[in-house]
């Protein structure tokens, strides 16, 4: 791996790209991970609860609402990046059993050199294709499936399925939760897609995000909620309105119209998510 180190950052070939690990100006010991230019984790190696980007707060809130304070859970991550998110559940429910796939092994060594995460037995890193590792876990064995996997800023079109979907739907326990970072701008129809797509299988199902997000004004990260069973949406419309930023839930008839009619992706017809506009990440490097 070719690999330099900068007087401000890390620069590193991995597999999928060039990686930049960048020091936060604002925060001693935060790092931001970039690939190929575009944002995928920050991290703060003091305080594993602090968490700088918007949908992270919001995926971490969700987490935080779905089981009692403190309770230990079983969580498969789809996605690995800095592991921003394998850190918090550690620190906020400790004795939690969570697996982390990442497709780039090259890119796991460097964030276990660089920004190492505490020694935690029951956090198990594996480097491997995240619907690969999804079709080989056991039936009703998890609580939280996590999904926020992209390549060249693009979620892969095999884990944007009914098939996918019923994946997921298959390992959660009975009363599991599947998680996603769904980026689109617009007109939407990734997103839109994704929500009738999941539904088919995890009915009760809620999107929090911008409200200039929600609406297709511009290019964003939306997060998917699903299961079997209604989520906590009070608690999660509080969270997500007194955020930093300040997000909405949708669901129910407001969801509806969202989806408009999308139709279920399928394998056959899948494809990767809608690009990120030229430049968008331009002003974070």
């Amino acid at each position: 791996m070719g690999r330099k180190r900068a007087t401000d950052r890390i620069v590193a070939d991995v597999d999928t790209g060039r990686a930049e690990l960048v020091p936060d100006p604002a925060r001693a010991g935060s790092w931001t991970l970039l690939l190929d230019g575009a944002p995928q984790s920050h991290v703060d190696l003091a305080d594993p609860t602090h968490l700088e980007f918007e949908y992270v707060r919001r995926l971490a809130a969700a987490i935080d609402l779905l089981a009692p304070a403190g309770a230990p859970l079983r969580v498969l991550h789809l996605g690995g990046g800095a592991l921003t998110l394998p850190r918090y559940v550690s620190t906020t429910r400790p004795g939690s059993a969570q697996r982390v796939v990442e497709v780039d092994g090259a890119l796991v060594d460097l964030v276990r050199r660089e920004l190492p995460w505490p020694s935690d037995p029951r956090l198990r890193v594996r480097v491997a294709d995240a619907r690969a590792v999804l079709a080989g876990t056991r039936d009703s064995s998890v609580d939280v499936v996590v999904a926020d996997v992209f390549a060249s800023a693009r979620t892969p079109a095999h884990l944007t399925s009914v098939e996918y979907a019923a994946e997921v739907a298959r390992v959660l326990r009975p009363a599991g939760w599947y998680l996603a970072n769904v980026a689109d701008g617009p007109p939407l129809r990734h997103a839109r897609r994704q929500v009738a797509t999941v539904r088919s299988v995890l009915p009760r199902l809620a999107l929090i995000g911008d409200a200039a997000v929600l609406r297709g004004r511009r290019y964003g990260n939306l997060v998917l909620l699903a299961g079997r069973a209604d989520p906590p949406l009070a608690e999660l419309t509080r969270r997500a309105a007194g955020d930093w930023f300040p997000g909405r839930v949708v669901d129910g008839e407001d969801l509806d119209r969202f989806a408009g009619g999308a139709s279920v992706v399928h394998d056959a017809d899948a494809t990767d998510s809608t690009p990120p506009p030229p430049g968008i990440f331009s002003i974070r490097r």
